[in-house]
């Protein structure tokens, strides 16, 4: 196995900056707008952009969710193993906000299909973006495409893209690793 380094923590600093920027520029006082990170991997993700924009830019309020998507999934019977959910912590409705739905890696859009659906239980939204730190563009099964994204990457199927948070794995780096 071949690990190679994507992205560094001081890249992926620099990365949550500009996509902190680009949220503040579309939605400003996030007065009609929402985050919502997706469990498990999108919630250290959307923790570490609230807190940029909370403490870095002085907004002064975001309403923040994470969203469970478990046994939203089109595959979550498939395996033979039990899958363990996390749990949804959204204490507000979405009606007619614009949310913005935070994973860590897009890739075949299975897992924005099922939030999707997930998130009807919590009203119906004005809109919804969707903002990933790795693109994996050609990868597809479903035609979505994020509004925001950290950097694209082009890897074949046998690759994977691995996300490590310093609050989970000791370090802020992206890999791609190869068999």
């Amino acid at each position: 196995m071949i690990q190679k380094v994507l992205l560094s923590s001081k890249e992926i600093d620099i990365i949550l900056h500009r996509l902190a920027c680009q949220l503040l520029e579309n939605h400003l006082t996030f007065s009609d707008s929402v985050l919502i990170g997706l469990q498990p991997r999108g919630t250290f993700l959307a923790h570490r952009l609230r807190d940029i924009l909370l403490h870095d830019y002085k907004v002064e309020h975001i309403p923040f969710g994470l969203l469970d998507i478990t046994f939203y999934r089109d595959d979550f019977r498939r395996g033979d193993k039990t899958l363990a959910a996390s749990s949804t912590q959204i204490d507000f409705l979405v009606e007619g906000k614009r949310v913005v739905l935070i994973d860590d890696v897009l890739y075949t859009g299975r897992s924005i299909r099922a939030a999707l659906t997930a998130l009807q239980s919590f009203g119906r939204p004005g809109s919804i973006e969707l903002l990933t730190l790795i693109d994996r563009r050609f990868s597809r099964h479903l035609p979505i495409q994020p509004d925001y994204r950290g950097r694209q990457v082009d890897a074949i199927k046998e690759e994977r893209v691995k996300v490590c948070w310093k609050e989970n794995e000791g370090e802020d780096t992206v890999y791609l690793i190869s068999p």
